[in-house]
């Protein structure tokens, strides 16, 4: 497995961008500098992240999110075995 996420990733298992390997081993996000823990989806080409917003549900039953435009860094929150 690559050690840099993919371009673009999404936590919803109908989305198209969804893998379940990559979310397994753990992706954090830093958007614009600052750590993000609510983000549903994001594109690193083309610089957005849709983040949750709080509880509130769409008409399809699904979380509500907003999408925001700016630097998007992921990274793999897991650290190698070899690192102790």
């Amino acid at each position: 497995m690559s050690d840099t996420p993919p371009d673009r990733l999404a936590v919803d298992p109908d989305s198209p961008h969804y893998n379940e390997a990559v979310l397994a081993r753990g992706v954090g996000i830093r958007f614009n500098g600052n750590e993000k823990t609510n983000v549903e989806e994001y594109c690193v080409s083309e610089g957005w992240v849709r983040l949750a917003v709080g509880k509130t549900l769409d008409r399809r039953g699904k979380q509500l999110t907003i999408k925001y435009n700016g630097k998007v860094e992921p990274y793999f929150q897991d650290t190698p075995s070899d690192q102790g």
